[in-house]
């Protein structure tokens, strides 16, 4: 077995135990880059190599020191390309970003680097991280490693499909509406989105600010426990980052799910899942029963809404965050232009990709004179009720749990002209985003395609160990059944 085959629990074993050096982990995955990312794009820039084998080398010279090492010491990382490196590009998938090179570390990532953690390049993503399945990039899909026919997801489809084909052990990502947990189930690997707040947002680009969240992919749970711990706390720099002391997430691992109590809502049988991705959720949650936990029946009435309702609240968001892009302060700028308005119009049209257009018009218009109640506010109060129906739940049960998306990964190209099919595969994610709650997605079988399906696990607000515990639970139990999925680049 190849290093950059390895969980990233296993690297980092291994790297403890002296059997393996940061610096063949790092050529490994390296190498793997150079052998598969012609294929699957999922990589935008990868920094000069180097300089990440000297920073390997500096971390194996601690290692020999013994003591004083980060709990990612020497593990290469991935970062989605809408997250601040400093001296790497930025360009969010888009032609208006193109060029721009930040001067500072997003907060998230100095918490890496902090960590000892090696940041290798930044990933492929959905333009402005609006997609559901990567296609929607100005440089070119990412492709999904299990096949390259299908998508990885959307919109850090890069970050999953970099993990699933063994590039780098680890990737940060961002989840608005689910672009951390659904590629992380279309690619089978974990993907995992804190409480909103959790997680400082300084040095991601804004999407839609009441709803983005930085997010961990990995190989593994442990792997997404870790680095989540590493970049969780408070950050003055956020004004709404939560001010709460972050638990041991890696002792949460040791939890059994004994005497949990686990809702399913009664809402996800009336349709919308394929039968295959039902069966493999159904075998999930029949192993976590297993190992002690109480699988009940809940009602989550207004979750079905969320899809409507996330539209309108992201989209009016990104319509006044994307409004900064005007060619005069930084990024693309349309040549020609003989005034103002034809300045701004024209670097829009040239620098935006369609459904980055498509967005903002929608979201315009929603906030726009005579329609911000009829459409904006009214999302906003139906939004409440969906926070309630967690809310409720969570009063009886300790986490909710079901299919990650409705379907495995579909073809390439399948749903571009079909916008409405392509924002369903968002169903099960939005609504956590729309109530701040946390969420994990968790590799639980294989479809009828062969393709990988995901167990999400869904938490109260701040109640990143329960997932995290009931995640962990499930991911042995399956490793030791044989029925988790292999990471697309093993043997």
């Amino acid at each position: 077995m190849e290093p950059c085959d390895l969980t990233f629990s296993d690297a980092r074993r291994a790297l403890d135990g002296g059997k393996l050096s940061s610096l063949d982990l790092l050529d490994s995955c390296l190498s793997r880059i150079g052998q598969a990312d012609p294929d699957l794009s999922a990589f935008l820039f990868v920094a000069d190599h180097e300089a990440l084998r000297s920073e390997a080398a500096d971390a194996d010279e601690r290692r020999a020191r013994g003591g004083g090492l980060g709990p990612l010491d020497g593990i290469p990382v991935g970062v989605k390309d809408n997250i601040s490196v400093a001296g790497m590009p930025l360009t969010c998938g888009s032609r208006i970003l193109e060029g721009y090179v930040p001067p500072f570390d997003a907060t998230a990532v100095a918490r890496l680097r902090g960590g000892g953690a090696i940041i290798v390049g930044k990933t492929n993503m959905d333009e402005f991280a609006m997609g559901s399945s990567n296609e929607h990039s100005a440089f070119g899909p990412a492709r999904n490693p299990w096949d390259p026919g299908r998508v990885p997801g959307g919109s850090s489809g890069g970050s999953a499909a970099a993990v699933a084909a063994g590039m780098c052990p680890l990737a940060l990502g961002s989840d608005t509406g689910g672009s951390v947990r659904q590629p992380a189930g279309l690619c089978g690997v974990v993907g995992l989105k804190p409480s909103y707040g959790r997680v400082s947002r300084y040095g991601l680009v804004a999407f839609a600010s009441s709803l983005d969240q930085i997010g961990a992919l990995a190989s593994d749970v442990e792997g997404a426990a870790v680095m989540t711990r590493t970049i969780a706390g408070h950050d003055p720099r956020d004004s709404t980052s939560l001010a709460e002391r972050v638990p041991d997430y890696e002792r949460a691992l040791l939890s059994p799910p004994v005497r949990l109590r686990l809702g399913v809502p009664r809402e996800l049988s009336s349709g919308g899942a394929s039968p295959d991705v039902v069966a493999a959720v159904d075998a999930a949650l029949e192993v976590l029963a297993s190992l002690g936990a109480e699988i009940v029946e809940i009602s989550t009435p207004h979750l079905g809404y969320g899809v409507a309702i996330y539209a309108l609240v992201a989209n009016a968001e990104a319509s006044s965050n994307l409004a900064r892009y005007d060619g005069v302060g930084y990024g693309a700028r349309a040549g020609g232009a003989g005034d103002l308005d034809a300045l701004y119009s024209g670097t829009r049209s040239e620098g935006f990709g369609s459904e980055v257009r498509r967005r903002i018009m929608l979201g315009t218009y929603a906030l726009s004179a005579g329609y911000y109640d009829e459409y904006y506010l009214t999302a906003e109060r139906a939004r409440s009720l969906v926070a309630a129906d967690f809310e409720r739940a969570f009063r009886e049960v300790d986490a909710v749990v079901g299919p990650t998306s409705p379907t495995t990964a579909f073809p390439l190209g399948e749903r571009l002209r079909d916008p409405l099919a392509m924002y369903l595969a968002d169903a099960y994610t939005v609504p956590a985003n729309l109530a701040g709650v946390a969420a994990i997605s968790v590799p639980c079988g294989l479809g009828a395609d062969g393709m990988p399906v995901g167990l999400q696990i869904t938490a109260p607000r701040s109640g990143e160990a329960t997932m995290v515990a009931v995640a962990g639970a499930y991911e042995r139990e399956a490793v030791r059944a044989g029925v988790r999925p292999r990471l697309a680049g093993g043997p």
